[in-house]
């Protein structure tokens, strides 16, 4: 059976699909830079080599990142959006998107942040302290930069599925790239190209931003 492509409907629709790239590419921005300070606080309460932490704070961040990482992302956006108005809060279906994926990247963050942190030397951390630099000092400018280098392509690759998990936001009626295109197949009854063209799209996407970031990486964090 030879299929018939037509385009032109699909890319007559194409305000569609630069609305959803444009909330896609919003989505990942921001759950990134939010994830990524919510997972290094949670690595630096779980690492073990900087010093002693209280109890509590260990156990509390350790139920969330297992929870997270155990758990479906799109059952967590469900919980976010449809579970807590029974509690009373309700969260419209773009904050409920930035917020699932700000919680699914700061756990999965904080455990490859942690592994990079684990394995700076422990006489590095010990001549910070001898030149009389706080923790913070030395968690921010001893610790971090060169943790993040050693991580830094498997951080790229974690930021990367989250921006292709965000299409599951669309479930909640966030308007990202592939709820647009879901819309396009509805009204044009073209769901094969509409999907063709929603792939092509997050695959660009997906190559441009391993590029940029790690380009960041590479400016940022090699030399320091």
């Amino acid at each position: 059976m030879l299929i018939a492509l037509d385009f032109s409907a699909v890319l007559a629709s194409w305000p569609l699909l630069v609305r959803g790239v444009a909330w896609t590419i919003g989505l990942t921005i921001v759950g990134t830079v939010l994830g990524l300070l919510l997972g290094t606080v949670c690595a630096w309460a779980r690492a073990r080599n900087l010093g002693h932490r209280p109890t509590a704070l260990r156990w509390a961040v350790a139920s969330y990142v297992e929870l997270v990482r155990n758990t479906p992302f799109i059952v967590q956006l469900f919980f976010l959006f449809f579970g807590l108005p029974a509690l009373g809060l309700k969260l419209s279906p773009e904050f409920a998107s930035v917020l699932a994926m700000v919680i699914n990247l700061g756990a999965y963050s904080a455990e490859i942040i942690r592994a990079g942190i684990e394995a700076t030397p422990r006489g590095q951390i010990e001549a910070a302290h001898s030149l009389a630099l706080t923790p913070g000092q030395t968690f921010r400018r001893v610790v971090l930069p060169p943790a993040l280098q050693k991580v830094w392509p498997a951080m790229v690759s974690q930021i990367i599925i989250v921006m292709l998990g965000s299409a599951v936001c669309g479930q909640i009626s966030t308007p990202e790239l592939s709820y647009a295109a879901n819309l396009i197949s509805s009204n044009t009854f073209r769901a094969f190209e509409a999907f063709i063209l929603a792939t092509a799209v997050y695959l660009v996407l997906s190559m441009l931003t391993r590029r940029l970031l790690m380009w960041a990486g590479a400016r940022f964090l090699v030399g320091r």
